[in-house]
């Protein structure tokens, strides 16, 4: 797998020069299942009957991995993170799902995974998995913007982490190896740096964040008012330089802490900054679309520029918020 030239069933390269790997195939034991993810170090043995294995989905990005593992027999995963690598992850619901000393499968909890920790896993059949992997000093670099109280020093083994955004970590998944999938399949060069950083930062921000930050002043309008105006200037700038803004980058350019920039927003346009950075991405796309030749441009490819892997609802948002479709956009 390390290879994009070999070739390996349901596993799709990319052009030449192109270093990502989308990758769909069964799995038959449960030694190929640790040889396909050689980021990790990581013994996998099969504990039921059965093959296949499991049914592998993997989106190898190079300093980024996508992946979700559908089990179909039971399997004991013991290994440990090289040094700056961590993942988040996810198991859906089952008693004997354990990660580590966690029961690793709880609707309301995803678990972060720290460089040098070691891991014992037990993933029953019929149980599904997924995580994303990425730098840990990356990751601890933006979650220190977000919330210092919790990141100021990483933690040594697994933890768990109360979220309500469980389902949105699954839906980054899917979209991802969706949007690989679909892409590289048509023969086409799949935008990497603009899938990464939105993996990252969404993924970040759920995991980050926590809902026990202290609230800002509500009185403190005037100064609301000033990062309103920042944000959004920070915003244009960057999205008029084909770049995807980010709460993160935000908070670290204006030197200020996620929940003030929650408030700041909300208090000047209405919105969560989540919410705000999506709309002003919408108004690009719509910019681009107005202006561009039908007979050269793809509204898929316009949306996956900006940030927008799911296209049925990116298709919808757009026509609930100017009155009609992006193709009809396109072609006036």
């Amino acid at each position: 797998m390390t290879d994009q030239n070999r070739e390996t069933p349901g596993a799709i390269g990319g052009q030449a020069g192109h270093s990502s790997l989308f990758q769909s195939v069964p799995i038959e034991d449960a030694s190929s299942q640790a040889a396909l993810q050689p980021w990790v170090k990581m013994e996998c043995y099969q504990l039921s009957r059965g093959t296949p294995v499991a049914h592998f989905d993997c989106l190898d990005l190079g300093t980024q991995q996508i992946v979700r593992e559908c089990q179909h027999v039971s399997v004991q995963k013991i290994g440990c993170t090289p040094s700056d690598f961590c993942t988040v992850s996810i198991s859906t619901e089952g008693p004997t799902t354990r990660f580590s000393e966690h029961c690793g499968a709880h609707e309301n909890s995803v678990f972060f995974l720290p460089a040098n920790a070691e891991f014992d896993v037990h993933v029953p059949a019929g149980s599904e998995t997924a995580y994303i992997g990425f730098s840990q000093t990356a990751f601890l670099q933006g979650a220190r913007t977000l919330n210092p109280a919790l990141w100021s020093e990483p933690p040594a083994n697994v933890l768990p982490l109360a979220t309500n955004r469980r389902a949105d970590f699954q839906e980054i998944v899917d979209l991802s190896l969706q949007a690989a999938q679909r892409t590289i399949g048509n023969g086409e060069v799949l935008d990497e740096d603009t899938l990464r950083k939105h993996v990252f930062h969404s993924v970040l921000h759920i995991t980050a964040v926590s809902e026990d930050a202290v609230s800002p002043s509500l009185n403190d309008r005037q100064r609301a008012l000033q990062i309103g105006r920042s944000t959004k200037e920070l915003v244009e700038e960057r999205l008029e330089a084909d770049e995807l803004p980010t709460v993160v980058e935000i908070c670290t350019e204006l030197g200020i802490s996620e929940r003030t920039l929650q408030y700041a927003v909300r208090e000047y346009v209405g919105l969560t900054p989540v919410a705000y950075l999506r709309m002003c991405r919408l108004n690009h796309v719509r910019r681009m679309l107005a202006a561009s030749d039908p007979e050269t441009t793809t509204i898929t490819r316009v949306a996956m520029r900006f940030g927008f892997l799911h296209l049925g609802r990116f298709a919808g948002d757009y026509k609930r918020v100017f009155g009609e479709t992006p193709s009809e956009t396109l072609n006036s």
